[in-house]
């Protein structure tokens, strides 16, 4: 039984290496159409094979058109496999056509040893989750990850830096990238013109009296279209009026990330967050599991706590809650 099991496994790897193989090919070639024949002769199998390997490809979501000159990628520039990023990033990189959560998957990586910085990426997760065990609309065409970091000697009392380097790295990258009127809600949230446009959860596992890795799940909404899940929500393509590419988003993200986080500054992260946020001065109500508070949201101290003033002039510090502007 053990034995026809191992041939079992071993056939389907072969038949994963098969299509990450075409695939790459199709990406090489971007819009030039890639024949049967071709492939054929170079991954040494027949044209027969290449065939099913290619439907299965696309039953599994990837966008690829048959034509009379062979095959080609819809959208090369959005493929978010390993091998379409920069050598520091293609290790890194664990791609999944689904998953129940990012998160999950990433707990389990994180405990097998995947180095610092790797990421894990679904095109389509079941089980999406935010914050308070909110349920995340995760469908195709948004970019759903989870960041694996690694920081070394660490308090746990610091992560939270993490989460906010985090939505200021992002913020960043799409303000560059696409000149969008994007802004940070705290305490992890992305907001464009006042729609949710993406949200974070972290996650923590420490040994001893140290931080042994930090996952932050990200959810952006790219070139899906949220809003008849969640009205209140935007994505990428609907505020631009065209599709934008991923995998472009997601290496600028990380570049921009690695930087802010080289030398980690909790003062100075912070004051850049805040210069980018459209909490403060806007009247919040902040959510908890036993609470909720309401008031002018006033200023965010350097341990990220959010200061707000009640009606009846009363100042609170809140730590964590789920924001919402009024």
């Amino acid at each position: 039984m053990l034995p026809k099991l191992l041939r079992r496994m071993k056939k389907y790897m072969n038949s994963e290496n098969v299509k990450q193989q075409i695939l790459e090919f199709l990406w090489q070639a971007k819009d030039t159409p890639v024949s049967g024949v071709k492939l054929s002769s170079l991954l040494n199998i027949s044209r027969v094979a290449i065939w099913k390997h290619i439907q299965a490809l696309k039953e599994s979501g990837i966008d690829i058109q048959s034509g009379p000159k062979g095959y080609t990628l819809s959208n090369p520039d959005d493929l978010l496999m390993p091998f379409c990023f920069k050598k520091e990033y293609k290790e890194k990189i664990f791609h999944f056509q689904q998953l129940e959560s990012t998160m999950d998957e990433a707990r389990r990586l994180a405990k097998a040893d995947a180095s610092h910085l790797s990421v894990v990426i679904a095109e389509h997760q079941t089980l999406g989750r935010g914050r308070l065990n909110r349920k995340w609309f995760s469908s195709k065409g948004g970019l759903w990850f989870t960041l694996i970091l690694k920081p070394g000697p660490l308090p746990p009392p610091l992560a939270y830096i993490y989460n906010f380097a985090a939505s200021l790295s992002l913020s960043t990258s799409l303000k560059e990238l696409f000149n969008a009127d994007v802004s940070v809600k705290w305490p992890n949230d992305l907001l464009l013109n006042g729609k949710k446009l993406s949200g974070l959860l972290s996650e923590m596992e420490t040994r001893g009296d140290m931080v042994e890795f930090i996952n932050i799940g990200i959810g952006i909404n790219v070139n899906n279209c949220p809003e008849k899940d969640e009205p209140r929500a935007i994505s990428l393509k609907t505020a631009l009026g065209k599709e934008v590419s991923r995998k472009l988003i997601l290496e600028h993200f990380l570049d921009t990330f690695e930087r802010q986080t080289r030398n980690i500054d909790c003062s100075q992260i912070i004051n850049q967050w805040k210069k980018q946020t459209s909490t403060i001065g806007t009247h919040v109500r902040i959510e908890t599991l036993g609470e909720m508070h309401e008031g002018l949201a006033v200023d965010v101290e350097d341990s990220g706590a959010l200061i707000i003033e009640t009606g009846n002039g009363e100042t609170r510090k809140i730590i964590y809650g789920d924001c919402f502007h009024r």
